[in-house]
């Protein structure tokens, strides 16, 4: 069986991060947490509106981003910044945006048959948003399935891979990947693994149905991004969609992202809701992701356009001791590698959250009780933890936070708001039920 993969983000939002040359006590932090992954948001030329994701020019660098004075070409500038990554253990990943383009692009006048257009003008982008329809005016969008030179769009796909490759970078998030044929990302990956086998590709396919995210990762992709961040811990929603992709394609939890409100703000900065979720995110799925300045319980939201470096935050909380202690257990354990099978046990506490996972890939099992209150305590009781468990080997606690050095039977707890105990064991045999 092939050995799972440590995948362990940490997403660098560039305008918040600034310059290339301000990037490296970010990879260095980074690094200290256990994060092996650094995912950037995209680094090319902007159009006229200034967004991340209105990209004008695919094989130019976004000024912004830029040392003016250093005699280094710009590309020479980033590539020292995944070098410097790779010295500190760290893979790169980037955005590839080949859904859209800014409006304003170059790429409509010189290959207008790349595009959508009705009646004359070039179509936006939209989505349907709390009943409305949004319209990204500043983005124009390829035509994918109708245009009369697709072996030309499908080329200049494949070159932008590969400058972005050349700039150091061996993963691609790939945005709304569903919104791409199959048949595109099939070739496009096949094509590019054939010269780089070590590059991965990442759907963004949130929004999908958990058919529609199956048949985008049939594609050839390594990882999807699953809607961990918007569980409850009540609604079956959650394990429903897990059950229908795991055996497909492994997944990638996340607390919060650079699409949404700041969790700090969400919860009012409270910390141990913070410690809480990412703890569950980090262990649900094969991998997680987490956006810069979470670490330091940031409240203003990242934004494409807006954000600029000054809107850093001088907070005086770090939880980088806990997300190292967290992402030490995700290194240590393939149960939580991969996506294994998992079941949410039943609880006589409503507010009380029991997880198993055992490992399809070794004889290790997982039991995760998390308090779902981050306020209050919560008390739970069992006669036996073994009878969660399919092996009779002892449990032992690893959790990041007042690890129980003796698991008595009956075990009774009361857990304090948020925490989580992460309990671990070998069993005889392995069982995918």
């Amino acid at each position: 069986m092939r050995e799972p993969e440590k995948m362990i983000i940490y997403n660098l939002f560039p305008l918040l991060a600034g310059p290339f040359s301000a990037w490296d006590a970010h990879l260095e932090r980074a690094s200290r947490m256990g994060f092996n992954w650094v995912f950037v948001n995209p680094v090319q030329r902007l159009g006229a509106s200034g967004s991340l994701y209105s990209i004008a020019d695919y094989f130019s660098l976004n000024p912004a981003l830029l040392d003016q004075g250093s005699a280094d070409s710009p590309e020479d500038q980033i590539r020292r910044v995944t070098g410097k990554a790779r010295d500190l253990g760290l893979s790169m990943m980037i955005d590839l945006v080949i859904n859209h383009c800014a409006a304003d692009s170059p790429l409509l006048r010189a290959h207008p048959e790349w595009f959508l257009w009705d009646r004359g003008k070039v179509v936006n982008p939209s989505a349907k948003e709390d009943g409305r329809t949004v319209v990204w005016r500043d983005l124009a969008k390829f035509d994918h399935k109708h245009s009369r030179d697709r072996e030309g769009f499908f080329r200049f796909c494949a070159s932008v891979v590969e400058y972005l490759i050349g700039l150091g970078f061996t993963g691609f998030r790939c945005d709304a990947a569903y919104q791409v044929p199959k048949s595109l990302w099939e070739r496009l990956i096949r094509e590019t693994r054939k010269k780089h086998p070590e590059v991965r590709f990442f759907a963004e396919t949130l929004g999908c149905t958990p058919d529609q995210t199956a048949e985008t990762a049939r594609a050839g992709f390594d990882y999807v991004f699953n809607s961990v961040k918007w569980w409850d811990f009540h609604s079956h929603w959650l394990m429903e969609q897990y059950q229908l992709t795991r055996n497909v394609v492994p997944s990638i939890s996340f607390p919060e992202s650079h699409d949404t409100r700041r969790l700090c703000d969400e919860f009012n900065g409270n910390v141990e809701g913070m410690k809480q979720r990412y703890l569950f995110a980090a262990l649900f799925s094969a991998g997680v992701m987490m956006p810069i300045g979470f670490e330091h319980c940031f409240r203003k939201q990242l934004h494409v356009i807006r954000t600029k470096p000054r809107d850093w935050e001088d907070t005086d909380i770090d939880l980088t001791g806990f997300i190292s202690k967290v992402n030490e257990i995700k290194t240590d354990h393939k149960v939580f590698q991969e996506e294994a099978p998992t079941k949410i046990l039943p609880c006589n506490n409503p507010h009380v959250l029991v997880m198993w996972k055992a490992c399809a890939s070794c004889h290790e099992e997982a039991l995760l009780i998390l308090n779902k209150d981050i306020w209050n305590k919560q008390y739970f009781y069992s006669d036996s933890l073994q009878g969660y468990l399919q092996a009779g080997a002892p449990l032992r606690d690893i959790s990041p936070e007042y690890v129980l050095d003796h698991i008595p039977a009956p075990f009774n707890y009361d857990l304090r708001p948020g925490q989580g105990i992460v309990l671990i064991t070998k069993r005889d045999r392995v069982s995918t039920d």
